[in-house]
């Protein structure tokens, strides 16, 4: 009774100041859907959020106004304000909002997605980027994402030999963590005890989980954290983040132990460059590396890297089943400009003549974003945004999934047509607004290269070896979606494949 009487006076003062803060407002905010005190529109909220901020922007317009808690958000659903926000102005909206869990797994603004933007945020992507994003860097890895898919290729025609069907989206997702597992750590998943695939995954859905805002992000303090408390959040948090730390530590300490030699198979790597970059600061530098520094860039890149990647290319074979034209039309390209002998396998330097191949990914990218609403900003100052106020402290999402379904941008936008790509001057390096899977500005995705280089080598082999049915029993392709900050298939895409001879 103490504690339910304790929660009512704390929620009294609270609804007396939403009251009064809703009604002192003159600004000209942007269209919000009725709210309520207190909770503002969380009572709303319902499904996977980039469908529910569509409908809402659809109703009310594409800079749509929410109010979670005592936080206001605002949801940008159009190239126009999309190019305001992350280009005019991009300055004031370059950093991330603090939160109960970015704070954790950020180590406290330690890593490259959840830094502050400031001297630290632009020292960690300095150094991700000259260790592992760099054109030269991911050049130099193109040997594991052959080996990687080649071990695929193997797996998957004793499948096909056996007559059984495959877990594709299993197999995409253990491909990608096994190429990006010896690309940073330089290390096989069997060569470390500690680690294992099915581990990794679940680890990174958990992170996804524990990783969305609560109570105590949007609501004063005492009462969200009461709130988080209760619920249990708090616990779950921290035994998520246990979890996580206690991988990396195994991982950073298996390199300190053992030094690079020539008996190590992919080594130096990021940790060890890293590594090298501690031990060679000097003393009066402004920026020190510390370790928390260096899991922070580890696990954005493990973690981040292995979702986008295995999702894309989830999406992109879910998509070209459904379509055999589609198909069609890439293998034969596929299979037309590339010949390869028995013993040998596909290169990477092969992708670069097939063009359809490339319109099939900028097309599952424009669908299928996976990450729908980018990673969320805050402003730093008062801006403009079509016309309205955005306060500062305000968190904004970019609707790249909303823009990239606008009638008024593309036409028959439900519908999966590469071709709507030839000779268009679109891409995906933030300079087209219309298009945005890895957002754009100061805190665009540093791991195009790399995500791209590993997407269009996964489905060259995919369709180059093997022709994809759909199992007896099915009779199409459910495309329901699942997730939280990144969308995947719900149900795992399950294929029948037949080698092509």
């Amino acid at each position: 009774m103490s504690i339910l009487l304790y929660f009512i006076l704390c929620l009294l003062p609270l609804a007396l100041f939403s009251l009064l803060f809703m009604k002192k407002s003159k600004q000209n905010l942007p269209p919000s859907p009725p709210k309520l005190p207190i909770i503002g529109n969380l009572h709303q909220f319902r499904g996977l959020l980039h469908r529910y901020v569509h409908d809402l922007s659809k109703k009310h317009g594409p800079v749509l106004l929410l109010r979670l808690g005592f936080i206001n958000m605002v949801v940008i659903s159009s190239s126009e304000a999309a190019e305001e926000a992350l280009k005019t102005h991009d300055l004031e909206c370059c950093t991330r909002p603090k939160t109960m869990a970015s704070a954790k797994f950020s180590r406290n603004g330690k890593d490259i997605a959840f830094a502050p933007y400031g001297e630290v945020s632009k020292e960690m992507r300095k150094l991700s980027v000259l260790h592992f994003f760099s054109a030269k860097k991911v050049r130099s890895l193109r040997y594991i994402r052959e080996e990687e898919n080649d071990l695929m290729v193997k797996k998957l025609k004793e499948l096909a030999l056996k007559k059984s069907t495959v877990d594709l989206s299993q197999t995409l997702f253990c491909l990608v963590g096994s190429i990006i597992f010896r690309s940073a750590f330089g290390q096989r998943f069997d060569e470390n005890k500690h680690v294992n695939q099915e581990n990794i995954e679940e680890l990174m859905f958990e992170v996804q989980k524990t990783g969305s805002f609560s109570n105590s992000d949007v609501f004063p303090a005492g009462v969200g954290w009461f709130m988080d408390f209760v619920s249990g959040r708090h616990k779950k948090l921290q035994e998520v983040f246990v979890e996580v730390d206690t991988l990396l530590n195994h991982i950073i300490d298996g390199h300190l132990k053992n030094p690079v030699d020539e008996t190590t198979l992919d080594r130096p790597d990021l940790i060890d460059s890293l590594l090298d970059v501690m031990n060679k600061q000097e003393q009066d530098q402004s920026f020190k590396l510390t370790i928390d520094h260096l899991k922070g860039i580890v696990q954005n890149i493990y973690l981040a890297g292995i979702d986008t990647n295995a999702i894309t290319m989830i999406w992109a074979m879910a998509e070209l089943v459904r379509n055999p034209r589609v198909m069609k039309k890439a293998q034969d390209e596929i299979r037309t400009c590339i010949r390869i002998n028995q013993n040998e396998r596909i290169e990477e330097e092969d992708v670069d003549k097939l063009q359809y191949l490339k319109l099939v990914i900028k097309e599952t990218l424009r669908l299928h974003p996976p990450a729908p609403l980018l990673l969320p900003r805050e402003t730093m100052a008062d801006i403009k945004i079509q016309g309205y106020a955005i306060p500062k402290k305000t968190l904004l999402l970019v609707n790249t999934w909303s823009i990239g379904r606008n009638p008024k941008l593309w036409e028959n936008p439900e519908e999966f047509n590469p071709e709507r790509f030839i000779d268009c001057p679109m891409d995906y390096k933030g300079n087209s607004f219309e298009f945005l899977p890895f957002g754009s500005g100061r805190k665009i995705c540093p791991g195009i290269a790399v995500g791209i280089a590993t997407v269009e080598l996964g489905l060259l082999n995919l369709l180059y070896y093997f022709d994809w049915r759909l199992p007896e029993e099915d009779q199409d392709i459910d495309m329901e979606e699942a997730g939280d900050a990144t969308i995947i298939k719900k149900v795992p895409l399950k294929l029948f494949p037949v080698i092509h001879h």
